[in-house]
């Protein structure tokens, strides 16, 4: 598996992969919820010149990515002030390619990249609903952040927010 920087042409298909794999979410969330989070992955924040799109690709392959936000900010397009450190956002994994450490390697990558440029913290956010990756998070060591969550539906449902200390 090589990690690296994603190129401009390959957007269109790293959206459409981010949706595909956000997609598990759509039956089990309200579908204004749904909506709402597609609309943010397939934004355009993911093409700021200050934000890192970083690919996992494998067999000539993109089957994952991930946007590094650098401090200081607007991640989360008005949901939140901009906050003091890195924040890791729309990590995505095809589908047919999880369990081959794809979220792990791409994470693992984000956190380097903010220690080399001196960063002490770095954080993220997630849906409620998304067991899965907060297990992973938890796994890496991220604590919860309560002050910093947000709900983007007014629905309920919460984007919980998560920091680590590098």
């Amino acid at each position: 598996m090589i990690i690296r920087d994603a190129v401009k042409s390959e957007l269109p298909l790293i959206r459409e992969q981010r949706v595909s794999a956000y997609s598990e979410h759509a039956q089990s969330i309200p579908k204004d919820h749904w909506n709402a989070l597609k609309q943010a992955i397939s934004s355009e924040a993911d093409s700021n010149a200050e934000v890192e799109l970083i690919v996992a690709e494998f067999n000539n392959k993109i089957i994952g990515s991930v946007v590094l936000f650098p401090p200081n900010t607007d991640a989360y397009e008005g949901y939140l002030d901009k906050l003091n450190y890195c924040e890791i956002r729309m990590l995505a994994v095809e589908p047919d390619s999880r369990g081959m450490g794809v979220a792990t390697a791409l994470i693992s990558e984000c956190i380097e990249r903010a220690k080399l440029k001196g960063y002490d913290k770095i954080g993220l956010h997630t849906g409620e609903y998304m067991v899965g990756a907060i297990n992973l998070y938890n796994r890496f060591g991220f604590k919860r952040i309560p002050e910093y969550d947000f709900e983007p539906a007014n629905d309920g449902i919460i984007v919980k927010a998560f920091q680590l200390s590098i």
